[in-house]
């Protein structure tokens, strides 16, 4: 007895006939209006930090990326609650959660993270050892130190 798959089919054709599916893309894409309608009425630098969990029976859940956005959107909530209460689809709105949960990728740290050669730290060394300047030719034995600490951790 060999196993036979069933033959492929389109994506577009399995959200139409898939019940399971078919419900779970209209809550996506019902999440999805929600949320544009949320950012309307959010400060532009708050619509990254705070997206829906859920919307049922009167209360929205906002999932916030941390703590200091949390704090901010509670201080204005009774805002916030009332501009949405004048959308037809928030008109039932009685009140708003906010849950913290912090993005699961890991973010990129801020600034310049270029990686320094061996080479390169020893050019910069050496230019340092020419400096009179007390501070500047600290910091460049400083730069220069960066790329032997990583050669050393790799090694």
């Amino acid at each position: 007895m060999a196993f036979r798959p069933s033959p492929a089919r389109a994506p577009a054709v399995l959200l139409r006939e898939a019940r399971p599916l078919k419900a779970l893309f209209s809550q996506a894409q019902r999440l999805a209006q929600l949320q544009k309608l949320l950012d309307s009425q959010l400060q532009p630098a708050a619509r990254e930090h705070c997206h829906i969990a859920s919307w049922r029976e009167g209360t929205l859940l906002l999932i916030v990326t941390d703590g200091h956005w949390a704090t901010r959107l509670r201080y204005q909530q009774k805002r916030l609650q009332r501009q949405l209460q004048t959308l037809e689809v928030f008109a039932s709105l009685t009140r708003i959660l906010f849950k913290v949960q912090p993005p699961t990728t890991q973010s990129r740290a801020v600034g310049h993270t270029a990686d320094l050669s061996s080479r390169a730290a020893e050019s910069i060394q050496a230019t340092a050892e020419g400096i009179s300047d007390p501070k500047l030719r600290a910091a460049l034995e400083r730069l220069a130190s960066h790329a032997r600490d990583k050669d050393s951790a790799d090694g």
